[in-house]
């Protein structure tokens, strides 16, 4: 009997509230989400989804209050990160073993010091190098995100640099200290399109070369398709469909899939109709009921009471009592 693999990062039963005036929210609420070692792995959703509140979970970021972690384990390589402490993740797994890009890089990068010194900084700090030997790391790491002109930007600070490049010295700042695990939480926004092309082909590029982990987030699936094997598409903090990118996007069996995938123009010459995604419900579903229940328009009395996950092939899972007729 061959031994299972064991994932890298191994999310389980996850269950993230937040406590507001009126009373507890339910934001995330994941059964489970495996990745595996050198594996890039996409979360698919609109906006409010909380995708950016698992990424925070994982580092343990999230503000407490009003975040509150209920339950649930997050396995890095078979160690739990929610059973550590604050200073034990900023000592052994922040910078260390996860890094993270994010959304803005104007707001993360510090608009008081240079490139360079921000590069120096971390490497002194996190590698224990000396000042001389960070500059020589700092450079290759700019030269090593295809940076232009690498040695002229080690002293320009954030402001005088492109949208494009500022996100490249934040690659550079997140694979300088070694982390094997990158979250990059919608690394092209603001970007143009030429540009979120050469974004998302370098973080491919690097995550082969270096054989990162990397967990990307993402409104847009056509992003997802091009640069992530497996992908899980998130609706008010369930994952409702996950697997193999190509099953899941090329066919989808949730409704909320459908209709996200259906939301987005195809071709400039053809007409279609789009679909239209509704705000998220202030009403609450009904107690047990799909998370998608009061927007589904191929509910049915089952959708009330059922909710588990199927089958469909060995790399694809879908939360939806339907999906076989999907």
């Amino acid at each position: 009997m061959t031994e299972s693999k064991v994932p890298y990062l191994h999310i389980k039963d996850l269950k993230v509230n937040f406590k507001t005036h009126e009373g507890t929210k339910k934001i995330l609420d994941i059964d489970e989400i495996k990745i595996d070692k050198g594996q890039a792995y996409g979360i698919i959703g609109e906006s409010g989804t909380g995708k950016t509140v698992l990424a925070l979970t994982i580092l343990k970021l999230l503000e407490m209050p009003p975040g509150e972690i209920a339950s649930g384990r997050i396995l890095l390589d078979g160690d739990d990160l929610l059973k550590k402490t604050d200073k034990q993740m900023e000592r052994e797994v922040r910078g260390k073993k996860i890094s993270m890009i994010f959304q803005d890089p104007m707001s993360t990068l510090n608009p008081v010091y240079t490139v360079g010194d921000q590069l120096i900084n971390v490497l002194v700090k996190n590698q224990n190098l000396k000042k001389k030997e960070a500059k020589v790391k700092a450079l290759e790491m700019l030269k090593l995100v295809d940076l232009p002109d690498p040695e002229r930007c080690m002293d320009k600070y954030p402001h005088e640099l492109s949208g494009g490049q500022r996100q490249r010295v934040i690659i550079a700042l997140a694979l300088s200290c070694g982390a094997e695990f990158i979250i990059a939480d919608e690394p092209t926004r603001n970007l143009d399109v030429t540009i979120q092309a050469g974004i998302l082909k370098l973080i491919k590029n690097l995550q082969r070369t270096l054989n990162v982990t990397v967990l990307f987030i993402a409104n847009n699936p056509g992003l997802i398709s091009s640069t992530c094997d497996n992908a899980a598409v998130l609706y008010k903090g369930e994952i409702v469909e996950q697997g193999n990118t190509r099953e899941v996007l090329k066919n989808p069996k949730h409704p909320y899939t459908f209709v996200l995938l259906n939301a987005i123009p195809k071709s400039k010459n053809e007409k279609i109709n789009l679909s239209r995604i509704a705000i998220t419900d202030v009403e609450e579903n009904l107690d047990g009921a799909c998370i998608y229940y009061n927007k589904c328009i191929k509910k049915t009395d089952d959708c009330k009471t059922l909710q588990k996950n199927i089958k469909i092939s060995e790399t694809h899972t879908v939360k939806c009592c339907l999906a076989e007729e999907n």
